[in-house]
């Protein structure tokens, strides 16, 4: 049967065996950051624009669904802040809300 000695023995060398563990994973997860940073920077260099890279590598972790979803999201407060008005859909709304208006302004 083990004695108390050598289960808290065991016990320190598990925790020292995780410790260990982390501290390896962390290293390496820096150097991989480390390598993400020098390919953004070598994009840029090439004439990539970086912030339009991160959004593209963050829409593509999304589900389809997902994005879907947001996309709807932002597109409804585009609306609600009257950012559509400069594309071809928001023109072409203003200008039948226009044509409306006159007619309902002609038959009054």
């Amino acid at each position: 049967m083990a004695t108390e000695g050598q289960l808290a023995k065991s016990a320190k060398d598990h925790l020292k065996s995780f410790v260990e563990r982390i501290e390896r994973l962390s290293e390496d997860k820096q150097q991989v950051a480390d390598d993400i940073r020098d390919v953004y920077a070598e994009a840029k260099g090439n004439g990539f624009d970086v912030k339009a890279l991160r959004t593209i590598i963050r829409l593509r972790k999304q589900d389809a669904t997902e994005r879907a979803e947001h996309e709807a999201i932002v597109s409804t407060y585009e609306s609600a802040l009257g950012m559509l008005a400069d594309t071809p859909l928001g023109k072409s709304a203003i200008e039948r809300a226009s044509v409306k208006l006159a007619a309902a302004g002609a038959a009054a």
